[in-house]
């Protein structure tokens, strides 16, 4: 069990685990799970930190088939802007590894922001807190247990 899945089940949260083999050797982790789980990449939620200019860190959870706003991002979030943060830095706050950072459960509580094409779905895909491993869950209940909020943060992959 890993952190995220302990909240849900500690929460009572509806959700569902789903596993597959990683293959260490793909670049992208969200759309290897979405490719693995036979999912619409749309479904499928990727989480990224980002840093303001007064060194805070975000969190955004975006579709994988689809590239982070950073100024959509910052202005959602109220500041002038916004990089993405060290994948070490990423790994010590969050306790996960990379490719398997989950929105739920981190070390440390961060503001979240959701894209909000998850309203779209009645469930979605996010990382379980390990490569491999999904859990599928109302964005509803993801916005709550992060206390994050609803934004249009993501522009489609070109």
């Amino acid at each position: 069990m890993t952190p995220a899945i302990n909240l849900l089940k500690k929460q009572r949260v509806d959700h569902q685990v789903h596993s597959y083999n990683h293959d260490p050797r793909v670049a992208s982790y969200g759309l290897e799970a979405a490719q693995k789980l036979a999912l619409a990449p749309e479904r499928v939620f990727k989480t990224l930190l980002a840093c303001t200019e007064n060194k805070e860190l975000l969190v955004a959870v975006l579709p994988v088939c689809a590239q982070l706003n950073l100024k959509a991002l910052a202005a959602c979030a109220g500041v002038k802007k916004v990089e993405m943060a060290d994948p070490q830095q990423a790994q010590r706050v969050t306790g996960y590894l990379l490719g398997g950072i989950s929105a739920l459960a981190q070390k440390k509580s961060l503001r979240t922001f959701l894209d909000s094409s998850a309203e779209h779905f009645a469930t979605v895909y996010i990382s379980a807190g390990r490569r491999g491993l999904e859990v599928e869950l109302a964005a509803a209940d993801l916005l709550r247990l992060t206390q994050g909020q609803s934004a249009a943060i993501a522009s489609t992959a070109d």
